[in-house]
C-alpha cells in the first residue's frame, strides 16, 4: 500500500514564516525611513560645504578680515542661491566666531517629516582648536554640531556651536 505523501507546507510552517516576515519588517521600516531623512539630511551638509570652503579660502587669503569679509559677501546674496528642495537658508555669523547655520526645510512634499522645519546643523571654523584670531596660523578645523556636540568636543575643538536637529537624523560627525 502506498502511504500519503505529503506535498507543500503545513499551517503551522506558514505561519512562522509570515510571523518572521512580519517581526523583521517591523524592525526594518522605521530603521529604513531614518535612513531616508538622513540621506536627505546630506544635501544640508552639501550646501554647508560650500560655505565652509568659501571662509576657509578667505581665512587663508586674508585672515580674520577676509571671513568677516566673505561671511558679509555670502549673507547678502539672494536667498534663492542659498536654498534648495531640503534647506530653506544657509548663513554664516559676520563676526566671531563666524559659526554656518544650515536650515533644513522640511514638507511633506519632500519628505522629510514637518516637525524637522526649520531645524540647524551648524559648523564652526577652529584654528589651533579655538576660535581663529587675528594671531592664528594653520587651517580650519570645522566642528559640526547638531542637537548634540559630543563628536566635535570629544576632538577637543573648543570653538563648537550647537544646532537644533536631532542627533539619530545627523551624520555622525554631528552628533
Amino acid at each position: 500500500m502506498k502511504a500519503n505523501m505529503q506535498k507543500g507546507f503545513t499551517l503551522i510552517e506558514l505561519m512562522i514564516v509570515v510571523a518572521i516576515i512580519g517581526i523583521l519588517a517591523a524592525i526594518a521600516l522605521p530603521a529604513y525611513q531614518d535612513y531616508t531623512v538622513r540621506a536627505k539630511v546630506g544635501e544640508a551638509i552639501i550646501a554647508g560645504s560650500a560655505a565652509k570652503g568659501l571662509m576657509s579660502e578667505a581665512f587663508q587669503t586674508d585672515g580674520v578680515a577676509g571671513m568677516t569679509a566673505a561671511a558679509v559677501a555670502f549673507n547678502a546674496s539672494p536667498i534663492a542661491e542659498r536654498t534648495s528642495k531640503y534647506v530653506s537658508n544657509v548663513a554664516i555669523a559676520e563676526a566671531s566666531p563666524w559659526t554656518i547655520t544650515v536650515t533644513l526645510a522640511a514638507t511633506q512634499a519632500n519628505g522629510i517629516p514637518n516637525v524637522l522645519n526649520g531645524q540647524t546643523l551648524t559648523y564652526s571654523p577652529n584654528v589651533a582648536n579655538a576660535v581663529p584670531t587675528a594671531a592664528s596660523v594653520g587651517a580650519i578645523d570645522w566642528a559640526c554640531g547638531s542637537a548634540t556636540t559630543a563628536t566635535a568636543t570629544g576632538r577637543g575643538l573648543g570653538n563648537v556651536a550647537q544646532g537644533t536637529l536631532l542627533a539619530k537624523y545627523a551624520p555622525s560627525e554631528c552628533r
